[in-house]
């Protein structure tokens, strides 16, 4: 059986090239959907809305998933709302980064 933290695990290995962080303690991860068919639908979003990697960022996560045994594909909604904010990453990428 396939469990978010099997997929929030998997997805902690795309990184972000700007700051060095994964995108999970980013905090740009905000939640994962896995249906009866093993399909999984991730909620994310960016840091900025011009991010220059939106799309490559898009298919990091989707490849990310797709390794995870098990899963028959993936999809990847990109959301504005709420706003991410440097609140959202964990404490050790705030203290990182000297918030």
């Amino acid at each position: 059986m396939i469990t978010k933290e099997d997929i929030f695990d998997s997805i902690s290995t795309v990184m972000d090239p700007e700051v060095g962080f994964n995108l999970v303690e980013l905090g740009l991860i905000y939640s994962v959907e896995i249906d009866e068919s093993n399909f999984v639908n991730v909620i994310m979003t960016l840091s900025t809305r011009g991010c220059p990697l939106h799309q490559s960022m898009i298919e990091w996560v989707k490849d990310a998933v797709k390794k995870v045994e098990g899963v028959s594909g993936c999809s990847v909604d990109v959301v504005w709302d709420p706003a991410w904010n440097i609140t959202m990453a964990s404490e050790h990428v705030r203290q990182a980064l000297k918030y």
